[in-house]
């Protein structure tokens, strides 16, 4: 997956008027990364942190906020000479390495990530930073991984390049909704956002489960989604039908995977069901004859209006089919009739699913 999946480009206000909303921030304070944003112009200074940034850095909000990145401490991994975090942050983009970093108690260590937010104009406007908390690693587990990134690309490299590329998706959701907040009336479009990333945060601990091997079970991803919209969503009356086969695919697969089949049960429970007395919810992912994977997700409420076609070309729904298209090379067909309901079936093949990016 590329960065240029992913457009970067925001109006400078936009994001700083998010910001100042407190729904937003209440949002941003339970997602489980530790976020932070800096405004650039006309100095660079932290306008955000998130709780989670705060115990992960070490630092109290209170003594970054309104201040450069430079006075974060933390000793860079590996490095030949002592770099800090604040330091890598000023000075590097996307994957900025991992950092030791002090705290009361003893010291954490966390990988770094930068991403640049640029205005319409084409000019950097804001920096996101986000801290992920690394796994212990022993002396002789890192001279192991030392002697891998030598050889070959490592796990451990993989693993980097799939948060990263999944950070870009994170940024992207957040951009694509705080560019409607200033005049949103009600809390729908923080209620599929938090979905969205909620879909996220099953996939990062599905992968903190696995054995290392960069790959996730899709059958029990999905179940886990479709649990979690449920829950949140659940409408008198309607039940779900939900079959699922064990299929590992790669992360880069599993994560479009998931925010589709979010996106269509959260629509499904918001309007398909309107003036009903109940109905039925179909999820399925089972494995077909030729050893690739077949998911159908229906409902038989009201279907789509006349003329109206989903996704919508120009919506982050759209957006998220696209990457999950070409990632896997699946082919989707979707299928509604008002008064029917609606199904939309995706396939992937064997190979083009779980091959490891």
């Amino acid at each position: 997956m590329s960065s240029a999946e992913f457009p970067v480009s925001l109006e400078g206000a936009d994001l700083s008027v998010a910001l100042e909303q407190d729904r937003f921030k209440q949002f941003l304070d339970q997602i489980p990364i530790a976020v932070a944003v800096s405004e650039l112009v006309p100095v660079e200074k932290v306008i955000y942190a998130n709780h989670q940034f705060e115990r992960l850095s070490g630092q109290l909000n209170a003594a970054v906020l309104g201040k450069g990145w430079q006075g974060l401490p933390g000793a860079a991994l590996g490095a030949e000479s002592p770099v800090s975090l604040g330091q890598a942050i000023v000075d590097g983009a996307d994957y900025l390495g991992t950092f030791n970093m002090p705290h009361n108690d003893g010291s954490m260590l966390v990988d770094a990530w930068s991403s640049l937010i640029e205005d319409d104009e084409g000019a950097p406007a804001f920096r996101l930073v986000a801290l992920v908390a690394a796994a212990t690693r022993t002396p002789s587990i890192l001279e192991q991984l030392e002697e891998q990134v030598l050889e070959k690309d490592t796990q451990l490299k993989e693993l980097q390049h799939r948060v990263r590329n999944n950070l870009q998706m994170i940024t992207a959701l957040i951009r694509v909704e705080a560019r409607g907040v200033s005049d949103r009336t009600t809390g729908e479009g923080f209620d599929r956002l938090a979905g969205r990333v909620e879909a996220l945060g099953l996939l990062y601990r599905a992968l903190s489960e696995n054995e290392g091997d960069g790959k996730v079970d899709l059958g029990i991803y999905l179940s886990e989604i479709a649990s979690a919209v449920m829950r949140a969503h659940a409408v008198e009356g309607v039940h779900l039908d939900l079959q699922v086969d064990m299929w590992p695919v790669s992360l880069d697969v599993a994560m479009p995977a998931g925010l589709v089949v979010n996106e269509l049960m959260t629509n499904t429970l918001k309007h398909a069901f309107k003036d009903a007395s109940g109905g039925a919810i179909t999820l399925h992912s089972k494995i077909d004859g030729a050893g690739g994977c077949r998911i159908v997700v229906a409902d038989d409420g009201i279907g789509l209006p006349a003329g109206y076609a989903w996704p919508k070309q120009g919506k982050l729904s759209a957006l998220i089919v696209r990457s999950l298209l070409q990632n896997a090379s699946a082919r989707m067909d979707v299928q509604s009739t008002p008064g029917h309901g609606m199904r939309v079936e995706i396939v992937f093949l064997s190979g083009d699913a779980t091959r490891v990016r």
